[in-house]
C-alpha cells in the first residue's frame, strides 16, 4: 500500500501514526481481545488514516491459519448448491474467512484431486456434499486433522461430521403422499446415483415406501437422469412410451421436475388430471411454473449456515455436535392431485 508520500505504508509507519508499539498494532490486528479498547481504536484510526492493508501471508504465518475454507460441490449447475453456497459464504465472512470453491462433477477421483489443490492452498478447514467420498480423501484429511463437515446428509451414527437431512426418508414422505392420495402406477425419475448417495438414497426411500404398501415398483418405472431440464423430457417421453404410463412421477429434484411438466404440455397430458408431477428441492422457480411444482423444501441455506459454524466452532477450539439434523419438508402445491384414471 502506497501513503501519500509514495513509499508503501508499513507496520512502524502504523505504530507511529497511533503512537504505540509495533507489538501493539499486531495484537490489534491478529489478537484485538489482548489490546485496550482505547489503543485498538487508535491502532484502527491510524490504519484508515494511511490505508495501511495488511500482509495476509505474513499474518497467516504468525497465526498458522489462512483464514480461508475450502468447498467442494458437485456442480454449480443446480441452483439448490449455489444458494447453500452462498450461506456458507456469507457466515465465513463475517468472521473475517475467505472460501475457495471446487467442483467435482460427481467423479469421486476427481474430488480427491481438488480437495489436495485445496489442501496445499493452506485451507483451514473444508466442506464436503454428501457422505460417500473415496477413502483416499477421508485419509488425507485426518493425516492433515483438518476439520472438515458433510453437508446435505444425516446419519447419527456416521464417523463424519455431518449436517443435513435424511434423504431416504424424505423420498419417502413423497411416495407416501402420492400412495395416500390414490396413486398406485408410480415412476420415479431419479438422479445418476452413481457416486452420488444422496440420489441413491431416494431411490431406496421411494422403493421402501412403494414395498410397505404393498405397491410394485418395477425397474421399467425407474429412470436415472441427469439433473437438467432436457433430460427430464427425455425420461418423461420414455416413461409415456409404455402401454400403461404412469399416474405420477416422483423427481430427483426440480430441474429434472421442470423438464418433466414441459414434456407433459407437449404430449398434451394435463398435470394435475392426467399426472402428477413431484420435485425435490423447492428452486425459487418451482413456486412460479405453471402449474406450481410440488416438490420437497431442502433446508440449503441452513445448510450452508450450520456448515460455516460448524468449521469456525472447530477452528475456535470447541467441540461443535458431530451430527446435526435439519428438516426437509414436503410443500403440496398444484402439480399433484388424486389420480383421475383410477
Amino acid at each position: 500500500m502506497q501513503n501519500g508520500a509514495g513509499h508503501s505504508v508499513r507496520l512502524l509507519d502504523v505504530a507511529q501514526e497511533a503512537e504505540v508499539s509495533t507489538a501493539t498494532v499486531s495484537r490489534a490486528l491478529n489478537d484485538p481481545a489482548k489490546v485496550r479498547p482505547d489503543l485498538a481504536e487508535r491502532v484502527h484510526a491510524a490504519i484508515r488514516r494511511l490505508g495501511y492493508v495488511p500482509h495476509g501471508a505474513a499474518r497467516a504465518l504468525a497465526s498458522q491459519r489462512s483464514q480461508t475454507v475450502g468447498a467442494v460441490v458437485p456442480t454449480l449447475d443446480n441452483a439448490i448448491f449455489a444458494r447453500g453456497i452462498e450461506a456458507l459464504q456469507q457466515r465465513l465472512s463475517e468472521d473475517g474467512y475467505t472460501l475457495l470453491l471446487a467442483m467435482s462433477e460427481y467423479d469421486l477421483a476427481r474430488e480427491v484431486s481438488q480437495v489436495g489443490k485445496l489442501i496445499e492452498r493452506g485451507i483451514d478447514g473444508l466442506m464436503l456434499i454428501g457422505e460417500a467420498h473415496d477413502p483416499r480423501l477421508y485419509a488425507m484429511l485426518d493425516a492433515k486433522g483438518l476439520p472438515y463437515v458433510n453437508s446435505w446428509v444425516f446419519r447419527e451414527a456416521s464417523p463424519h461430521p455431518c449436517i443435513g437431512f435424511k434423504n431416504k426418508e424424505a423420498a419417502h414422505r413423497i411416495a407416501s403422499y402420492l400412495i395416500d392420495i390414490g396413486h398406485r402406477d408410480i415412476a420415479m425419475i431419479a438422479g445418476v446415483s452413481r457416486h452420488n448417495d444422496r440420489a441413491a438414497d431416494r431411490i431406496v426411500g421411494v422403493r421402501q415406501a412403494m414395498t410397505e404398501r404393498g405397491l410394485q415398483f418395477p425397474d421399467a418405472l425407474l429412470v436415472e437422469r441427469h439433473y437438467d431440464v432436457g433430460e427430464g423430457r427425455q425420461a418423461l417421453r420414455q416413461l409415456f412410451d409404455r402401454p400403461t404410463p404412469p399416474t405420477a412421477v416422483i423427481c430427483g429434484n426440480d430441474v429434472i421436475a421442470f423438464g418433466a411438466l414441459f414434456e407433459a404440455r407437449t404430449l398434451g397430458v394435463k398435470v394435475p388430471l392426467d399426472l402428477s408431477i413431484v420435485g425435490f428441492d423447492d428452486l425459487d422457480l418451482a413456486s412460479q411454473v405453471d402449474p406450481p411444482l410440488t416438490t420437497m423444501h431442502v433446508p440449503s441455506v441452513r445448510m450452508g449456515k450450520g456448515a460455516a459454524e460448524y468449521l469456525l466452532a472447530r477452528l475456535a477450539g470447541e467441540k461443535p455436535p458431530n451430527a446435526t439434523e435439519l428438516e426437509a419438508s414436503l410443500i403440496v402445491r398444484g402439480t399433484t392431485a388424486p389420480p383421475h384414471r383410477q
